[in-house]
């Protein structure tokens, strides 16, 4: 079934914010490692939004710096906040993956200040594709 790009874009944009509320949670418990997972999530989220909404029938990956990419291709605007996305592509699998760290695990190996600059970043990409989304309404 064929979904229109606006209601596909705004759903992926609503589950973007959800996960960023999730990781705010996650940091409030002090789950530094799962909010900066969360943070990469919401944001990978919220770039899929704006190609889903401009009519992406697939959007593959979970780079940021690749979809922000792909992202400028349509909007060359995207290029001011392609380094703070792609910075959150480090939180996509060591997070989570003893073997993606060279030692310890993620529960041990996140900080507060990891978490905090994670969820920054996050709502700084979130901020910009919501203001996106609105110019094409």
């Amino acid at each position: 079934m064929q979904r229109n790009p606006a209601e596909e874009g705004r759903r992926w944009f609503l589950q973007a914010e959800h996960d960023l509320d999730d990781a705010r949670y996650l940091f409030e418990g002090r789950r530094f490692h799962l909010a900066c997972f969360l943070a990469q999530q919401a944001a990978e989220k919220a770039l899929k939004a704006f190609l889903y909404s401009l009519g992406a029938d697939f959007v593959w990956g979970h780079s940021l710096a690749e979809l922000s990419k792909d992202a400028q291709e349509i909007d060359p605007d995207f290029a001011s906040i392609a380094q703070d996305a792609s910075s959150l592509d480090k939180y996509y699998i060591p997070t989570r993956y003893p073997n993606g760290l060279p030692g310890g695990i993620p529960a041990q190996a996140y900080t507060e200040a990891d978490a905090h600059l994670a969820l920054s970043t996050a709502q700084k990409v979130i901020d910009f594709v919501r203001e996106r989304l609105k110019l094409r309404e």
